[in-house]
């Protein structure tokens, strides 16, 4: 170690460089390298170890944590160095000001957003006017794949969007998924004024309820319900699918309630509306035709 010194001073001297400055840059070029192999060799053990959604979760969980741990060793021996520049810093153009503290604001949001989890991986958000899928959190930013808005639901367009982590403390977040994973969803059929009410809701209450998907999420709601009532007052009177009807001018109106996971919404109505135009092509049901 004391050789190691000697050869320190003695570069410094040649090279007319500072020698504690030295010495750090030194000791960041061995923090770098040690996590660096650190976490390939992590991602190798996980890779090798575990398959699918659990490799990916324990791995990225991981890669934050040291993550982490690497920007805090960079901060201590960096330490008595930075103090002694604060006095410059202070008097750096305000443009750079803005971008320091911007990059120490997204750093502690994100660790905000995996301590707080206002959205995981996989959810369904939509903020500043965009809605997407979740599919990375990074210490200072997190991406979604987008989604289309010009129909409820929504398909993916491939598009991926980075938002900076400190928007969460700016815009409204919508999180789809928070709480329930189910969401109520509406379809709107017109029947002629002049039919049989009773004999067209059980055909479509016959539809929805032999609905695959439909038919067994109104118990699993009831178990999300009674899970999260210990920390939130949400209850729901009703959670089996239900028609409500409305005469307006010279048809009836029916609006089919029930419950459906926002990301197969657009594939389940189109699965009732196929049934229902079945239906209706054998008199079972008397869609109103304008």
């Amino acid at each position: 170690m004391q050789k190691m010194n000697e050869i320190l001073q003695k570069i410094s001297i040649i090279n007319t460089t500072n020698y504690n400055l030295l010495s750090i840059l030194i000791e960041s070029a061995i923090i770098f390298i040690v996590y660096y192999l650190l976490k390939k060799a992590i991602h190798h053990i996980v890779y090798k170890k575990m398959e699918g959604r659990k490799e990916y979760i324990i791995n990225h969980t991981l890669q934050i944590l040291l993550n982490i741990l690497e920007c805090l060793s960079f901060i201590i021996i960096w330490n008595n160095f930075i103090k002694n520049l604060m006095t410059l810093i202070s008097v750096i153009s305000a443009a750079i000001t803005i971008s320091l503290r911007e990059l120490i604001l997204n750093f502690f949001c994100g660790i905000y957003i995996n301590i707080k989890k206002p959205f995981k991986v996989e959810d369904r958000i939509e903020i500043d006017g965009i809605k997407g899928d979740v599919t990375n959190i990074f210490a200072l930013s997190f991406e979604v794949v987008e989604v289309s808005t010009n129909e409820t639901h929504g398909q993916s367009t491939g598009i991926i969007v980075t938002f900076p982590s400190s928007i969460v403390l700016t815009k409204p977040i919508k999180n789809i998924n928070k709480g329930f994973k189910y969401i109520w969803d509406e379809i709107v059929i017109k029947i002629d004024l002049q039919s049989d009410l009773q004999k067209n809701k059980n055909e479509i209450y016959k539809i929805i309820n032999n609905n695959e998907i439909i038919k067994n999420i109104p118990h699993k709601m009831e178990n999300q319900i009674n899970y999260i009532n210990s920390t939130n007052r949400i209850y729901y009177n009703k959670l089996d699918p239900i028609i409500y009807t409305r005469i307006v001018d010279n048809y009836i109106e029916l609006t089919v309630r029930y419950l459906m996971h926002p990301k197969k919404a657009r594939y389940v109505e189109s699965e009732i509306w196929n049934k229902i135009y079945n239906s209706y092509k054998d008199n079972k049901i008397n869609l109103y035709i304008n």
